[in-house]
């Protein structure tokens, strides 16, 4: 058996520079504790090819590693992490469990590394790396041998952190000069020289340079083209970019002094000029000058990136003002602004960083919500700048979610970071089918919990709150959803669009979106003064390709159309039965009263039952494919079968929690397709499935169900299980087993026989 992975949704983390876009056309950017690569070309649109497993914690710094590809087996790529480590890979190699594309781990840090740098000293044919850490250290590695890297120097920054690093090679010298910044208004130069001819080559200080007014939060560098001079950019939290010029001197002598006369004033640039010493013993001047003050940001300027394009320089600054920018200096050397791309509206908090393609055609942003952005430059009209089809996901922990019960055409996730999203393959003639977020029905205020499926447009949710509220698809939804996945046959989608709103808003200061049933125009607005507010209001818009993140956040949002109130703690489970016409729900509980479980009729939206089996938690509920029965899992190492009879359900089976199989919390449970079996999966490490038993055995009632065997998993935690919607070819019960660390296991149930492995890629 094997399984191909057809579709990874990921955000990128909300640190700056965590995404990098490397010279083989892909884009590298850190999602959690690992390193996604994704191709933006992937067959007319866009797609995660390949993961990049090692750290042991968030990755907070991505950096590609230019020219590296020849020393040390081939490194091109290099990331930071909260687990105080610094990696560097080869990603042509093959990744997975075995780790194949991991080269050299730098373990050195006491606590996270949040900046790197890496730069092929061409001199020495060594790559030499720059790692800066909250521990307030930056570290310079190097490789002592062809396995093994070591750290040759320590620079003690006392207190400070470390916000951003470049190397780059002076000229002349061949020289390796470090400039870095750190929480002060300050650019610090190092440069990497002998003192004597006896000792080894260290970085010493040989400038700052000063002008910001705050933290400086970007730097990036690049030599001018048919000169030997240095630019250098750095982007602060002053909402100001600097541009600084890094010049060769025959001498320490100054060149002449430029002035300008401004309003009878005379203006200085000063220059200031440093020497290196090399290895030979020559010495070599250079001379720093400010270059030019860009300004045109009304936040903190996160990141800036160098590009030539056509024999012209380009930089690309992003902030949180919401918008990246792209500067070039005009005929007469002033650098003005000739691009702005960003947000319109939305709730975001702005970008993080930006990057410009190889061939800088194209600008990628990340921002705050873990998002993607993406404009390509117009063929045919260079000044426009079009969006471009881009890929999302949760930048919290998915907790839970459902696939569309009407054929599978869509799955439904819901996540800690307060919002539920719709993932759907997009269907074009001749082209290969890529899965998208194409929906966003809950933008929520509470970290969400549990979710399930009435039917295809209609959903149940709950969040960290005691309130179950159920969203109805609005029409200008269902159109697109229809549009894009190529649905033909849809009679469900049909009542929608005749009948349901066309979209939905959210009230600033709420929590409930609110349906919109027509675009109201200034003259005939009506709305109340709370809600008028453009950048939360709906538009109807017709797509022709995935949304941008712009749209999701704004247009896809579904209306609520009730709120179920009954627990008196907050929600954990959720579940629906086949035919949608009842929910079940448990909350958080330490009694047996505060653990029961609750079913609504969903066509009068009331309590019809109260479900007592329980004393602590229901972490699960599952209701078998054919309505009869109803399964519950319990924190309490219980689980409990309900049957319908007539209207209501009725208890049949509780397992002892003295007794029972399971000696640890229950966290999760399934049943299979034909009803016929359930399996249950414990922190115990046990899963057990759970067979139809005999209704009477010699005249004696039994229990409905028993034991079909157990498969134990020693020193794991179970936390997921779930069943195959039909069996395999040889007539056995397939079920997928999801552990804590992460790894899902697939077995056949019989004497369960593993199957695959699914772990890390």
């Amino acid at each position: 058996m094997s399984v191909e992975t057809i579709y990874t949704s990921a955000a990128c983390n909300r640190t700056p520079d965590s995404l990098d876009w490397g010279p083989d056309g892909l884009i590298y950017f850190a999602a959690n504790n690992a390193i996604a690569v994704f191709d933006p070309k992937y067959h007319g649109s866009v797609k995660i090819v390949r993961t990049l497993i090692g750290h042991k914690a968030r990755v907070n710094t991505v950096r590609v590693v230019r020219d590296g590809s020849e020393c040390h087996g081939g490194i091109n790529l290099l990331s930071g992490s909260d687990d105080g480590t610094c990696i560097l890979w080869n990603t042509e190699q093959d990744g997975g469990a075995s780790g194949g594309a991991v080269r050299f781990i730098l373990k050195g840090h006491t606590k996270g590394v949040t900046a790197v740098d890496a730069l092929f000293d061409t001199a020495t044919n060594n790559l030499i790396v720059a790692t800066g850490s909250v521990d307030s250290s930056i570290k310079l590695w190097q490789a002592t041998a062809e396995s093994t890297f070591e750290c040759t120097q320590t620079i003690d920054l006392r207190s400070g952190l470390t916000f951003a690093m470049k190397l780059f090679c002076l000229p002349r010298s061949n020289a390796v000069m470090l400039a870095y910044t750190t929480d002060t208004d300050v650019v610090k130069l190092c440069v990497q020289q002998k003192r004597t001819e006896a000792d080894e080559a260290t970085f010493e200080p040989v400038e700052q340079l000063k002008g910001h007014c705050d933290w400086v939060r970007g730097l990036d560098c690049i030599q001018l083209p048919d000169s030997e001079d240095w630019l250098l950019a750095s982007s602060s939290q002053d909402t100001f970019i600097r541009l600084w010029r890094i010049s060769p001197r025959a001498s320490l002598q100054k060149q002449k002094e430029f002035k300008e006369i401004l309003l009878e004033e005379d203006i200085t640039l000063e220059e200031r000029t440093f020497t290196v010493r090399a290895a030979d013993g020559a010495e070599y001047h250079y001379a720093l000058s400010l270059e030019s003050v860009l300004q045109g940001h009304e936040g903190w300027v996160y990141g800036v990136h160098f590009c030539m394009r056509d024999s012209k320089l380009h930089l690309l600054s992003s902030s949180i003002d919401k918008s990246l920018t792209v500067w070039t200096p005009s005929e007469s050397g002033v650098w003005v602004e000739c691009v702005r791309v960003g947000e319109v509206g939305g709730s975001s908090l702005g970008f993080y960083g930006g990057k410009f393609s190889p061939d800088g055609s194209s600008i990628i942003g990340h921002g705050f919500q873990g998002s993607f952005h993406l404009w390509r430059e117009d063929a045919e009209q260079p000044s426009l700048w079009k969006p471009g089809t881009i890929l999302g996901g949760h930048f919290g922990g998915v907790r839970d979610l459902a696939w569309d019960p009407a054929g599978g055409m869509y799955v439904v996730t819901l996540s800690a970071d307060q919002t539920t999203r719709i993932h759907a393959p997009w269907s074009r003639p001749e082209c290969e089918e890529t899965w998208h977020e194409l929906g966003r029905p809950q933008v929520h205020g509470y970290d969400m919990q549990c979710l399930t499926l009435l039917s295809r447009y209609r959903l149940a949710s709950a969040a960290e709150e005691k309130i179950i509220r159920i969203f109805q698809a609005p029409s200008n939804f269902v159109q697109n959803f229809r549009a894009l996945c190529g649905v033909a046959t849809d009679p469900e989608g049909d009542a929608v669009v005749e009948s349901n709103p066309m979209g939905a808003s959210v009230p600033s200061l709420g929590l409930s979106n609110k349906a919109v049933f027509e675009v109201e125009t200034p003259e005939t607005d009506s709305r109340h003064i709370k809600d008028m507010y453009p950048e939360h209001y709906f538009s109807p818009i017709a797509l022709e390709s995935p949304p941008a993140e712009e749209t999701l956040m704004q247009n896809t949002l579904w209306p609520e159309i009730q709120k179920l109130y009954g627990h008196g703690n907050e929600l954990y489970a959720i579940a629906s039965s086949p035919d949608g016409a009842l929910i079940a729900s448990g909350c958080r509980a330490t009694s047996t009263d505060q653990a029961q479980i609750l079913l609504w009729d969903t066509a009068s939206w009331r309590v019809v039952q109260q479900l007592t089996a329980h004393q602590l938690t229901v972490t699960q509920l599952a209701f078998a494919p054919n309505g009869q029965h109803l399964l519950s899992v319990s924190r309490d190492r219980t689980f409990s079968v309900f049957r319908r009879v007539s209207s209501a359900f009725e208890l049949v089976m509780r397992s002892d929690k003295t007794k029972g199989v399971h000696t640890r919390i229950i966290w999760c449970c399934d049943w299979s397709h034909d009803s016929e079996r359930f399996a249950t999966g414990s922190r115990d490490g046990k899963v057990v499935a759970w067979k139809a038993a005999n209704e009477e055995s010699n005249g004696a009632a039994v229990a409905p169900f028993e034991q079909a065997g157990v498969l134990e998993l020693k020193n794991e935690s179970i936390t997921a299980v779930a069943f195959g919607r039909r069996k395999l070819s040889d007539g056995r019960y397939l079920v997928a087993v999801g552990l804590e660390s992460g790894v899902i296991k697939l077995y056949a149930l019989g004497q369960w026989d593993l199957l695959l492995n699914i772990s890390e890629e």
